[in-house]
């Protein structure tokens, strides 16, 4: 597997050779559109929204307290990571500026649906800030076998992606539901986990305006080489509904079997109705318009 960069790109061509084979993809131009685009700096962020907070580990900063240390980061002494805003609850004004966020080719996406809405799946669209030498804590999945798009606003960030079928080479923490390893790929220890010596990693770089498609079941992690700030939303859709399903199922038992099962069906039955709302090309509230401000 390659990481392939392309400027311009018809969704026919994105659906047949990157969502359903699940190869990753960087879409250099997809973003040229946006109002926000060439203008995204820390200083711009300091003016926009210098005072919304957010929570890391239990103590609350505001973003220009997030930048300030991003500023400071050094490999040797990184900032805390992942420092993240929730955009439609703290920055929904950031919409007008990253608009279309699904970029017409993040689509259809069943997260948007009511039914999922209701039931808190998947992730919201968030806002990441890191600074010179942060990286991700460990190489991971997203939660639920959920597609990721990651763009950059600012900065430069290393990206590590490892193609499918490499699971036993990662060694994935299925104590605590198998979605992150239990190495450190940045500085791994071969005598703890020999079999990652086998692991083939791609790494490449992800620059302002760039968005990157990682699709599910792709294992990756980031690493910051500048002071960055990036966006990140996750995909369902019916190529990986199947693998969502068993998920939720299997990140419900904590809860106990009979929750579990109820909620997976209930998750089977959503992706029934988004499945034939597709057939009939209903159109779905996109979450750029929904939050946005007034």
């Amino acid at each position: 597997m390659e990481i392939i960069r392309k400027a311009d790109i018809s969704y026919e061509d994105f659906i047949n050779n990157h969502l359903k084979p699940g190869i990753p993809l960087i879409f250099t131009n997809a973003t040229k559109n946006w109002k926000g685009i060439g203008q995204f700096s820390f200083e711009w962020f300091n003016e926009k929204f210098g005072e919304r907070k957010t929570v890391f580990e239990g103590k609350e900063y505001t973003m220009r307290e997030v930048i300030a240390l991003a500023e400071q980061s050094t490999p040797e002494n990184p900032s805390p990571y992942p420092m993240l805003f929730k955009v439609p609850q703290i920055l929904p004004e950031l919409y007008d500026y990253i608009h279309p966020i699904d970029l017409s080719y993040a689509i259809p996406n069943w997260l948007e649906s009511p039914f999922f809405k209701k039931g808190h799946w998947g992730y919201e669209t968030e806002l990441f800030i890191g600074g010179k030498g942060v990286k991700f804590p460990y190489v991971h999945l997203d939660y639920y076998h959920l597609s990721a798009w990651v763009t950059m606003l600012y900065g430069q960030k290393e990206i590590t992606v490892f193609p499918r079928g490499q699971d036993p080479y990662l060694y994935p923490d299925y104590a605590n539901g198998g979605w992150k390893s239990k190495l450190n790929i940045y500085d791994p220890d071969y005598e703890k986990y020999p079999e990652f010596r086998k692991a083939t990693p791609i790494t490449f770089i992800l620059n302002p305006g760039e968005t990157l498609y990682i699709p599910f079941g792709i294992w990756h992690s980031a690493h910051s080489i500048t002071p960055s700030v990036s966006i990140a939303f996750d995909q369902l859709s019916s190529v990986n509904a199947t693998a969502f399903v068993k998920d939720v199922y299997k990140l419900k038992k904590k809860f106990g079997k009979a929750k579990a099962f109820a909620t997976a069906v209930y998750a089977w039955l959503c992706c029934q109705v988004c499945r034939i709302s597709d057939v009939f090309g209903v159109k779905r509230t996109i979450l750029s318009e929904k939050y946005r401000t007034k």
